[in-house]
């Protein structure tokens, strides 16, 4: 069995694998149900629906951003307890999660993923959908140069997003029917996909702007490497 997990945004989601069978659940976050709240417990809920315990997991999938700082720690601190136990565990991007989601969905070739960087930016990154991989690096673009940076691409954006960056663009985004279930649907492949791949231990995060720490101290955070402080590009 393989656990995923994704942090990333103030959606929790979780899938556990085991075969062409999977478990999954969506949980909106709060400011009275943090992702550090509702985590374990959530994956405590899907093991009990699967008639299994932590004891059956083989592994750990887990997106390790961009995304917001502290939700992403939440859920690779979880992967690494669980590792610390042995189990195996992988990183995925979140544009890989979302690449996936519209994959199984819509017939495109290159969209530009864009999510919420917070601060009046985007973090963007354009996707192969069809050979899913991506283009070009990932970037973060303030949210008025957002049109320049699409470049006349497909694009696509979460729902709750929509309101901050469509405004920015020239041409409407991609809708999904159920993008909860499309994520959902993703993580499960991504359970499946990530065994496949190279362990990663430790899990490094993958940031693509300057914690608050940074901005307002920057001093105290001078001595960092720049693995700590952007961890691994996808």
């Amino acid at each position: 069995m393989f656990l995923g997990l994704d942090t990333a945004t103030e959606w929790v989601h979780l899938a556990l694998v085991d075969g062409e069978s999977a478990w999954t659940r969506r949980v909106l976050t709060g400011p009275d149900n943090s992702a550090s709240r509702v985590l374990l417990p959530l994956a405590d809920e899907i093991l009990q629906g699967a008639e299994a315990d932590r004891n059956d997991i083989d592994g750990v999938a887990v997106c390790i951003g961009p995304g917001g700082f502290t939700s992403l720690r939440v859920g690779i601190a979880t992967a690494e307890g669980l590792a610390i136990l042995g189990l195996q565990t992988w990183g995925f991007s979140a544009f890989e999660l979302r690449a996936l989601s519209i994959a199984n969905q819509a017939r495109r070739k290159v969209v530009c993923l864009v999510l919420d960087g917070q601060r009046s930016e985007a973090f963007l990154q354009h996707w192969d959908i069809e050979n899913m991989r991506p283009v070009e690096p990932a970037v973060k673009v303030p949210l008025s140069e957002l049109d320049l940076a699409i470049d006349g691409h497909d694009w696509w954006t979460p729902e709750r997003f929509c309101p901050s960056a469509t405004p920015h663009v020239s041409r409407s985004p991609i809708i999904l029917k159920d993008e909860g279930g499309a994520a959902l649907n993703a993580l499960a492949e991504l359970c499946r996909i990530c065994p496949g791949r190279p362990i990663e231990n430790p899990l490094l995060p993958f940031y693509l702007r300057e914690t608050d720490a940074e901005v307002n101290f920057p001093a105290a955070s001078a001595h960092l490497k720049d693995t700590h402080r952007r961890g691994t590009a996808r």
